[in-house]
């Protein structure tokens, strides 16, 4: 399939964007500053250096004590590095607990496993889960399949070592945003194709699903807000290589190109009305319908990508991640 590039003159003609949310707007001009609406390749080293500055201390870690945490190693497949592991727990709650494992976003070229992960932090403390929030080897260094393996193999220690975790492996959910929302869906069809591990469900926040970027929502997004198709084109490529957008993409790399998505575990999806990712994270959540799956889809008018995480206090947020963890109480029947 071919597609027309953000400054191709045969692109299609795209209405304007919705609106964004009038307490998330005023935020987009200060986010601009570090982070711009379109990132380009050479981008990629300075906003590695300012991410590095947004990893979560120790202290903040620890939540004034409610929460313990530690760091392990677990080995990735022969030949590629051993994966970091960041476990948090409630202090002082019995075990067997049920697990979310969250895979960080930052485009498939950006972040690690403390950055922005102050939502996962609270279902700690106040859904009484462990966290485990994996590492992964990034692009362009890295390309796929290198992030999948990192991934897929710390959950498969992680199930093995349950017991030693204070981990149920029956209630364990993957999670993950944007890039590791998109690497969240692809290791669920891993492991429903590859025997396993049998997964409680999948939390998928505003995900990076389709290489192709060429829905009405990318097109309508180029240009402004937060990670737009430019940004896009520059994550993909960076995994892909010229394979991007090509009719060889595996769907482990681009869940989007999945032809059937049954037999997957329960499904939480949402996105903003305003970001580049709406329309692909939209098909998805049909397309599980569809093939007879079980999902739960959220749009929240005005949303940019990312906007909760950002702008964390907005009611638009608030209600967002509200609605996450609803969803995780009644996965964990808690």
């Amino acid at each position: 399939m071919s597609i027309a590039s953000p400054s191709d003159p045969q692109a299609r003609p795209t209405a304007p964007p919705p609106p964004f949310d009038r307490e998330l707007a005023p935020a987009l001009g200060v986010l601009a500053e570090q982070l711009p609406p379109s990132i380009t390749p050479d981008m990629i080293p300075a906003l590695r250096e300012s991410m590095r500055g947004m990893r979560t201390p120790d202290d903040e870690l620890r939540r004034g004590g409610a929460i313990e945490f530690e760091e392990r190693q677990a080995p990735a497949l022969p030949g590629a590095p051993d994966i970091s592991l960041l476990i948090c727990r409630p202090t002082g709650t019995p075990a067997p607990l049920p697990a979310v494992y969250f895979t960080h976003g930052g485009g498939m070229v950006l972040g690690d496993n403390r950055n922005l992960i102050g939502e996962m932090l609270d279902w700690v403390q106040e859904l009484r889960i462990v966290l485990v929030s994996v590492e992964y080897r990034l692009a362009p260094e890295h390309p796929y399949p290198a992030a999948l393996d990192d991934v897929r193999a710390g959950l498969l220690w992680t199930v093995e070592h349950a017991d030693e975790l204070g981990i149920d492996p029956d209630r364990i959910v993957v999670s993950g945003s944007s890039a590791g929302g998109g690497l969240t869906a692809a290791l669920a069809l891993v492991a429903r194709d590859r025997g396993g591990p049998r997964l409680a469900g999948q939390l998928l926040a505003c995900p990076m699903l389709d290489d192709r970027n060429d829905t009405p929502s990318s097109r309508q997004m180029a240009g402004i807000g937060v990670w737009d198709r430019i940004s896009n084109d520059t994550g993909w490529s960076a995994l892909l290589g010229s394979r991007r957008g090509g009719p060889d993409v595996p769907a482990y790399a681009a869940p989007a190109r999945e032809t059937d998505l049954s037999g997957l575990p329960p499904a939480f999806l949402d996105a903003g009305s305003a970001e580049t990712f709406r329309d692909e994270v939209i098909t998805y959540a049909s397309r599980i319908w569809q093939a007879g799956g079980q999902a739960e889809l959220h749009v929240w008018p005005g949303g940019f990508h990312g906007y909760d995480a950002l702008v964390p206090q907005a009611v638009v947020s608030r209600a967002t991640r509200a609605a996450r963890a609803g969803w995780l109480r009644r996965v964990f029947q808690l």
